[in-house]
């Protein structure tokens, strides 16, 4: 598998979020609508898997491809430049500033959410053909989905917002970790294998991704599903875009960093103490 230890593929993070903190506008936004359309393509995938076996499982076995493709190609989604970009900055590497960060997420963002909707559209022609009668059983499934992750939330009022929230961490602390996974190892089978596990773990625990649902919640209100623009934003996107930040950065990111770049002294032993004999 040619595995790198933590103290390599750490360093790796931090010069990939600067790596990215200084890419030009226009890779970035080319690299991020890719990563968005290949990923929500996927996406598509699994959920045409899931209604026609009626087994969610293999879909979620299934769906990484998406994600495995994406990255190893070199694409860039909101949820791991979440994770790597703050790393440069809390590095202090040189011309990293919070202003480049926040510009590297709004262009990812940018760029993320046009790959999506992109495919968002063709799923609902193609499930439609071409909008001109109701969509088939994978469109219909796609627009439950976005009312249940929608008006489902919204119906619990607080406790709703504070799952959705709590969903969004979770979501990203498996998928950033399949981010790290990606610069685990040398070799392309390694890679793959890292990439999958984590992947594989949020698809089938259905955690909220914001990437995700820049594809399944627009589809959902082209094929005419019964919830706003306004549901989709409040009771989905802004708050599953905020715990993956969080969750992605406190549990991946910053565990990671902490414990193999700001590493404290390791503490002494004394060499003089006598071994203690067991009675």
């Amino acid at each position: 598998m040619s595995y790198l230890a933590p103290s390599e593929f750490v360093t790796k993070m931090v010069d990939a979020g600067e790596s990215k903190i200084f890419m030009s506008t226009r890779d970035t936004i080319i690299r991020a609508y890719m990563a968005g359309a290949i990923l929500t393509l996927a996406a598509w995938f699994a959920v045409t898997i899931n209604v026609n076996t009626g087994q969610p499982l293999v879909g979620a076995l299934l769906f990484p491809v998406g994600f495995v493709m994406l990255y190893l190609l070199g694409f860039d989604l909101l949820t791991g430049v979440f994770v790597l970009s703050p790393l440069a900055l809390i590095d202090k590497r040189p011309g990293v500033t919070i202003g480049g960060v926040l510009r590297n997420w709004g262009l990812v963002f940018i760029g993320n959410f046009a790959g999506a909707f992109t495919v968002a559209f063709m799923m609902a022609f193609v499930t439609t053909f071409g909008f001109s009668q109701p969509p088939d059983k994978v469109g219909t499934a796609i627009g439950i989905i976005g009312e249940s992750r929608t008006l489902g939330y919204a119906a619990h009022g607080a406790a709703g917002m504070a799952t959705l929230f709590m969903r969004g961490m979770l979501c990203n602390w498996m998928v950033s970790t399949g981010v790290v996974g990606a610069m685990i190892s040398t070799s392309v089978p390694g890679k793959v294998i890292a990439m999958w596990m984590p992947i594989l773990v949020f698809f089938y625990m259905v955690f909220e991704h914001s990437v995700v649902n820049m594809f399944l919640f627009p589809s959902g209100l082209l094929l005419g599903a019964k919830f706003s623009i306004l549901d989709y934003l409040i009771w989905n996107e802004i708050p599953t875009v905020l715990g993956n930040l969080v969750g992605g950065l406190a549990f991946t990111g910053m565990t990671l960093y902490a414990t193999h770049v700001m590493t404290l002294p390791k503490r002494q032993v004394d060499k003089a103490a006598k071994p203690r004999v067991a009675a």
